[in-house]
């Protein structure tokens, strides 16, 4: 396999002699990894196994754990989660050591010191809005305990296993009368929308959205914002980052302990924090975690940073109040909203 140069970012990739790998949970539509993947696959040759494409965070867990010794396609190389997970799989044991040439400027507050796990992007969370069915866009979350948004309002995952549903809750509760302290008021919120009958208990999609199933998903700005370009105003979606509880999420690389195929995993992290993968992610609407680093070396081009959602005042929860706050969301979300959230 040739060495592959990318070009602005400080590092290479290349060698080795692996020539697959495992990844899981990652959505050609969500932060633009479509193009991530595909440009990597070309650049090194390297073939790519995506196992389990839409699911969450804990589905990627517990795939680590299920498949230890098993070398075959079901085992993840290198994982992206929720940025809560990364502790815990760090404590578990399930994640290895690795540094990426352009570590140092990573944003020193999301990475494990060890290389364990490390912050890559981060959006907030949003309104979509199917506006040819809602005709008064919500702008806040108290609107959207308004009798007009009747079986209108859902989540982009199931709470109980999903980092995106349970952030969802958590930037609920600052918005009403909660804190990055106290996620209780999430739960509390939800229960009164599912009693007013507003919430649909589904996961959204962006076809459920088309259609009207669920004209109003809470989802990532990021994907919001990508599944209104793929629309294409056919129907025409609105975005709206809400006036308060602006939560800023954000989601983290590792490799997996057991990873079958780590030198690729470790080409796949360099490519990912070159200045070429982070731009990739930018055109996805993504901040991410080197964007300082490339702003302040003008490697960010002016009508890329012009697209990208304002995220002013958004706040991020440290890794001690994620962790209650997963724990609270995901042990009580049944008992306290009283339903459960399906797949269809």
């Amino acid at each position: 396999m040739a060495t592959l140069a990318v070009v602005g970012s400080g590092c290479s990739i290349g060698g080795g002699s692996s020539n697959d790998l495992s990844v899981i949970a990652l959505p050609h539509d969500w932060c633009n990894y479509g193009e991530m993947l595909s440009t990597f696959a070309t650049k090194t040759g390297i073939k790519l196994n995506e196992i389990n494409p839409n699911g969450g965070s804990g589905d990627e867990i517990e795939a680590i754990k299920a498949n230890k010794t098993n070398k075959g396609p079901a085992a993840p190389d290198v994982i992206d989660v929720g940025i809560a997970f990364g502790p815990t799989a760090k404590a578990d044991g399930l994640l290895q050591n690795y540094k990426v040439p352009t570590w140092d400027s990573i944003t020193a507050t999301a990475k494990d010191p060890d290389g364990a796990w490390y912050g890559d992007y981060y959006g907030v969370l949003s309104f979509e809005v199917n506006t040819a069915v809602v005709k008064n866009v919500p702008k806040d979350w108290q609107d959207l305990l308004k009798p007009e948004y009747k079986k209108s309002v859902a989540l982009a995952g199931d709470p109980t296993a999903s980092n995106q549903a349970i952030q969802s809750v958590y930037a609920a509760a600052l918005a009403n009368g909660g804190s990055l302290d106290n996620a209780q008021a999430g739960l509390d919120f939800f229960k009164k929308l599912n009693d007013a009958g507003n919430f649909v208990p589904v996961v959204a999609k962006q076809a459920s959205l088309a259609s009207g199933e669920t004209p109003i998903v809470i989802t990532w700005s990021y994907l919001a914002l990508a599944d209104r370009d793929a629309l294409k105003g056919n129907p025409a979606v609105e975005v709206v980052i809400p006036a308060t509880g602006r939560f800023g999420g954000m989601y983290a690389q590792g490799i997996s302990a057991f990873a079958p195929h780590p030198e690729a995993a470790k080409k796949w992290e360099d490519f990912l924090y070159s200045d070429e993968g982070q731009l990739i992610w930018l055109k996805g609407y993504c901040y991410t975690t080197r964007y300082d680093d490339l702003v302040k070396r003008n490697a960010v081009p002016a009508d890329l940073k012009a697209k990208l959602p304002d995220v002013t005042g958004a706040v991020f929860p440290s890794s001690a109040q994620l962790d209650t706050a997963k724990a609270l969301i995901t042990g009580k979300w049944k008992s306290v909203v009283g339903v459960d959230v399906v797949k269809k």
